[in-house]
């Protein structure tokens, strides 16, 4: 015959595990139907941690509403006994013979009518246990009360699993985003130290309570960062990181070590993590319970004293070792995280800082490149103040193929050249360093610009250029009243622009072929002359297709830029159109050179214009 009463009861207590958050929660649909039982006067659930330690007692009798709550944690070593194995353990055993070192459920049981005591123990995790006590007259039909008990035991183990099941879940939920969020954060920058910043960031206090980077260097680890949810504790982990002698022994023995390894208790004496007043490492984390003073970390408030424990992952990174990240808990080990987690984290810790590594080292092999393929120096001399600039536009810093020079020549005349090789990269680079020595060889030979310029298209020609080039080449001649001839060639390059001391700005006429796209190609020169304090700047498209948000290009306000920077010298022209250009744009990306020549002249009755010396030495060279 069904129990109608029971098999609703039962269905109700699935209904209610289904929905529960914890165990806990299903203790009134549990006992309530137990108590129901004919026979049945008193339930009494216990729950264990895996040390044999009582945390929680739960009785209720029958005919009474309100449970009889205890929570302690009381050691009783003679449980051991009791604890089950990998199955549910249902016991039958009288009242008077329980061993009150074994059951604490005795103090309850013993004032419940009836001698017999039908108890189940059933295992919940692998950390911890429990167990389910009835107290029944010899009314009760003992097959009955035990299938029961082992139902509702089922009931409780399914939801457990049920909970622990719907946690690892929401923790894998939780740590997929924190790795996707962690992943954003780290390769958002390419700058090494602020990747290092982010990477101690990151984890705290979502992973850890607080973190410590370090990299690998050929003298040894090498500390880079640390934070901490405290900011005092944050000043003692740095230090710690910094000069602490066991750290850093710690991490040098672990070189290549691949695994995460966890370390508290014993294993941390001696290190700037050792809790204070012992380090034990018990789950209560020292006798006095105080507060931690050491860089292990502050207590979290009202959650009560945790043991320190330490986490070091190596960071592997396309084959090779770039570091370690250390993390330091303070917090219930049912929070730590696991090894994969950890393992995860390092990997893309360490994959960001590798690549912040390898933009630094190429962006210092770009500018570096970069600097050959311009001159070292400009020459100087009291007829002309001569500056010049330039302006890294490409983010990705490949190389560009904007390149200037100044050529003192034989005639005590100097030749300016700029230019501008399409695209970029090491092509680019090349065609740069041909076409500025090229141009500067035949200039210093004494070549007018034209001719220069018609060489250097037919030694593009002949070597099968790729790309294509704008150039263009500028000769300031003394004369003796104190003027310059400028005598201006252009290959399609914007045209330069002369600055006079009264503040107006014209464009020098120019023109031209590009370089490199037809044999046999001629360019003409456009002369005038040019006074004392007037200022020839030379420029590449980067300064004038600097685009601003509207749409404007910088090249409609240059000439009243220029103006207002009359009566300046060279180098501050040179750097304040520079400057100007890269706060306007708002698109753009391209190079900015700048070739700035102020001609300061000589005075009418000097005669001859005599010959500077420095030139002489320079063309000979």
């Amino acid at each position: 015959m069904v129990d109608d009463t029971w098999s609703s009861a039962l269905h109700r207590l699935w209904q209610a595990a289904s929905r529960a958050e914890e165990v806990a929660a299903l203790a009134d649909d549990v006992y309530a139907p137990l108590l129901a039982t004919p026979g049945v006067h008193l339930v009494v659930g216990t729950r264990w941690d895996g040390k044999h330690v009582l945390r929680y007692m739960r009785a209720l009798s029958a005919g009474s509403d309100t449970p009889v709550i205890v929570a302690t944690t009381r050691s009783m070593p003679g449980a051991a006994v009791r604890e089950p194995g990998g199955e549910p353990v249902v016991t039958r055993s009288a009242v008077d013979g329980m061993d009150d070192s074994m059951w604490p459920e005795a103090e309850f049981l013993r004032q419940a009518p009836g001698a017999s005591v039908v108890a189940c123990t059933f295992r919940l995790d692998q950390r911890g246990w429990a167990a389910l006590a009835l107290a029944v007259d010899g009314t009760a039909d003992l097959s009955v009360v035990e299938s029961r008990l082992t139902q509702a035991v089922d009931v409780i183990v399914a939801c457990h699993t049920g909970i622990l099941q719907r946690g690892r879940e929401a923790r894998r939920a939780s740590d997929d985003a924190l790795l996707a969020e962690a992943s954003l954060q780290m390769d958002s920058s390419l700058d090494v130290e602020d990747t290092l910043r982010r990477v101690a960031r990151i984890a705290v206090p979502a992973v850890a309570d607080g973190a410590l980077v370090h990299l690998l260097r050929s003298e040894g680890p090498e500390f880079v960062a640390a934070t901490h949810v405290a900011v005092q504790q944050q000043r003692a982990l740095e230090e710690a990181g910094r000069h602490d002698p066991w750290l850093a022994a710690l991490l040098a023995r672990r070189g290549e070590d691949e695994d995460t390894v966890f370390l508290s208790g014993a294993a941390l004496e001696g290190s700037p993590f050792a809790e204070a007043g012992g380090t034990d490492g018990g789950a209560n984390g020292g006798a006095d319970g105080g507060a931690n003073t050491t860089a292990a970390g502050a207590r979290p408030a009202g959650d009560g004293p945790h043991p320190t424990v330490v986490s070091i992952s190596t960071l592997r990174a396309r084959g090779r070792v770039v570091g370690s990240i250390t993390f330091v808990y303070q917090r219930p080990e049912a929070r730590l995280p696991d090894s994969a987690f950890l393992r995860s984290l390092a990997t893309r810790a360490a994959l960001a800082i590798d690549n912040a590594l390898l933009y630094e080292l190429r962006r210092t092999a770009v500018l570096s490149l970069q600097e050959h393929l311009l001159p070292s120096q400009l020459p100087e001399s009291v007829q002309w103040d001569l500056s010049a600039s330039y302006a890294v536009g490409d983010p990705m810093l490949d190389v560009g193929g904007d390149f200037y020079d100044a050529v003192p020549r034989p005639d005590g005349s100097i030749a300016l050249l700029i230019g501008d090789v399409c695209g970029r990269g090491a092509e680019a680079a090349a065609l740069t360093g041909l076409a500025r020595h090229t141009l500067r060889t035949l200039l210093e030979e004494g070549n007018d610009p034209g001719t220069a310029l018609s060489r250097l298209n037919r030694a593009l020609r002949q070597e099968r250029a790729s790309r294509f080039l704008t150039a263009v080449v500028a000769t300031l001649t003394p004369r003796p009243d104190g003027t310059a001839l400028l005598s201006t060639c252009s290959a399609g390059h914007p045209p330069p622009l002369v600055l006079r001391s009264d503040g107006t700005v014209s464009e020098v006429l120019s023109g031209g072929l590009l370089l490199g796209v037809l044999d046999d190609v001629s360019y003409e020169s456009h002369e005038e002359l040019i006074a004392p304090d007037d200022t020839l700047v030379l420029f590449t498209d980067g300064l004038t297709e600097s685009r601003e948000a509207g749409g404007a290009f910088f090249e409609s306000v240059l000439p009243a830029r220029l103006s207002a920077l009359r009566g300046s010298g060279a180098a501050h022209i040179a750097e304040s159109l520079a400057q100007q250009a890269e706060t306007f744009r708002d698109s753009g990306q391209d190079d900015i050179a700048l070739l700035v020549a102020r001609w300061t002249g000589v005075p009418p009755d000097a005669g001859l214009l005599p010959r500077d010396p420095r030139i002489e030495q320079a063309a000979l060279r």
